[in-house]
């Protein structure tokens, strides 16, 4: 082996100012709550649908909330976005021909945007939890996910209307087997009779910043002039009177511009969302880091939990965890071997509390009664971040074990439509546990998550590295259920016949960090508030 050797003075030296970080949460997420000063939208439309048995009516609901007003160049970020698809009888037909028995959706809605008889157009993404396929009746799908922001630097109304929408739908068997085909696409646009009801919002932009006030009287018509919350981006390039296009944001969360000519500051609206160029920082839960340290650090994760037991999965919406690093040392083992030793520390961060945001679970429960679940996840101990890498010519090799002990508490459960109370303490017994490779120096229940990487001198990390995120996998024994049910009924055997048991895979895509703690913020690593820029997408 190359490279240096230990030192004369002794074989264990600490390495100073590394920049080594990790984390992890299983944290799904629920939209943001809607704060004072919002436009609150919930509009349901007709659509027409066209599928695999022809064109059928459906109904599409569309909620979100936008800030009431904004003035030119502030970020407009539509936030607790959901879209609700109400497929028509064809719809379970045409996958009970397939033999279908649980399926997972996608929406795509196009969204428009105009402002002073300028237009663009955004996507609003989003992801279904995995349900059951009814014997009959309609389908319905709610979805959520990323939407872009919209800019203008210009004073005026900005109107956004419901357009065409896309329904990816991707059905499994009773055997957890691909359907033939794999996979349906569904698209959708406005019946004639929607009329006008596509117009989900009117914004005012004006030229200054309004004095805030109370809660507006109606979702539809705000009248309190209070400023709506915004993420501050850098200053947009000037010098543009063009018509507006779908725009995309760099590393940074710059809007690119857009081409024109003359020197004005109304250049207009711009749409962080096009496709094929880098997507805009989707949008994410709070992760900010209230009394930060030198070794403070943040960051997302997002991924895929599955439940053996119903044969199927779940995806984990971004969320956030908040990190204190640990002193690295640098070790030379008796093999010669040289290694950076690392232990952190981390918790969980949604309200101000060590858990998960609420998230739904939607299952088969036996295999025939489609139940959801909401849940949540509590940290009911320190969560420890371990790094050892390996210092070998030309590269580095790192492994990186994440211990956190979790409960998991049920709020509500709904079987085949029908609400069980579950009372205010339904949750395991204990923590969820996972195969620990060093029991004795780790004892007790926690989930136990690997990330390995490879950084070779030169070239771009593969894999998991610390800094720069990238997969963790685990597996998880759900422990059995306590304290669920109420009026004397016990729904303890119930959900632990339905969800605990062994053997449930986890993949987490962990974005990467921010490093809140130091005087400059790095811009590809953090918005200008000390937030983590990275917002992960969740893979399998």
């Amino acid at each position: 082996m190359r490279g240096p050797g230990p030192t004369p003075r002794s074989s264990r030296a600490r390495v100073r100012g590394a920049t080594i970080a990790a984390f992890v949460a299983l944290a799904p997420l629920l939209p943001a709550a809607v704060a004072v000063g919002t436009l609150k939208v919930d509009a349901s439309l007709p659509y027409v649908c066209t599928l695999p048995s022809g064109q059928q009516p459906a109904t599409v609901r569309i909620t979100a909330a936008f800030p009431e007003r904004a003035v030119p160049g502030e970020e407009i970020r539509p936030t607790d976005v959901t879209t609700t698809v109400e497929l028509p009888a064809a719809a379970v037909a045409d996958l009970t021909a397939l033999k279908a028995s649980t399926l997972r959706a996608e929406t795509l809605l196009t969204v428009g945007a105009s402002q002073n008889g300028q237009h663009t157009e955004a996507s609003w993404r989003g992801t279904a939890q995995p349900l059951g396929v009814p014997a009959e009746g309609p389908l319905t799908l709610t979805t959520s996910g990323d939407v872009p922001t919209l800019t203008t630097d210009a004073a005026g109304d900005l109107t956004l209307t419901a357009g065409g929408l896309a329904v990816d739908l991707a059905p499994s068997t009773a055997d957890g087997a691909p359907t033939t085909p794999a996979s349906l696409s569904v698209s959708c646009v406005p019946g004639q009779d929607a009329g006008d009801r596509t117009l989900l919002a009117t914004v005012p932009v004006g030229s200054g910043s309004p004095e805030p006030s109370g809660p507006p009287s109606s979702s539809a018509t705000p009248e309190s002039p209070s400023p709506g919350p915004h993420v501050p981006r850098p200053p947009l390039p000037t010098g543009l009177n063009a018509p507006p296009r779908a725009g995309t944001t760099s590393g940074t969360g710059e809007v690119p511009t857009v081409p024109g000519s003359g020197a004005r500051k109304d250049r207009g609206l711009t749409a962080a969302d096009e496709p094929g160029a880098p997507a805009a920082r989707p949008a994410a839960p709070p992760c900010v880091t209230e009394k930060p340290t030198p070794t403070s650090l943040s960051a997302y994760i997002t991924g895929y939990s599955n439940v053996r037991k119903l044969n199927g999965a779940n995806v984990i919406p971004v969320s956030c965890v908040l990190i204190e690093q640990g002193q690295p040392e640098f070790v030379v083992l008796p093999d010669g071997s040289m290694h950076l030793f690392q232990t952190s520390t981390g918790d969980l961060s949604h309200g101000g509390r060590r858990q998960t945001p609420p998230f739904k679970a939607t299952f088969l429960t036996f295999g025939f009664a489609p139940t959801t679940a909401t849940l949540v996840l509590e940290q009911a101990g320190p969560m420890t971040v371990t790094s050892d890498v390996l210092l070998v010519f030309p590269d580095n090799l790192a492994e990186t074990y994440i211990r956190v002990p979790l409960v998991l508490r049920v709020l509500d459960v709904e079987v085949n439509g029908t609400r069980l109370d579950v009372g205010p303490s339904c949750r395991t017994e204990k923590p969820l546990s996972s195969p620990e490779p060093t029991p004795a120096k780790y004892p007790g229940d926690h989930l136990v998550l690997l990330g390995k990487g490879q950084l070779l001198n030169g070239t771009d990390a593969t894999g998991y590295l610390l800094t720069s995120g990238g997969p963790l996998t685990g597996e998880v024994t759900i422990p059995a259920f306590k304290g669920c049910g109420a009026g004397g009924e016990n729904l303890d055997r119930l959900l632990t016949a339905s969800i605990s048991g062994p053997g449930n895979h986890i993949k987490q895509i962990q974005g990467q960090t921010c490093s809140v703690g130091v005087e400059t913020p790095p811009p590809d690593q953090c918005t200008e508030d000390r937030q983590p820029l990275v917002v992960p997408k969740p893979a399998r």
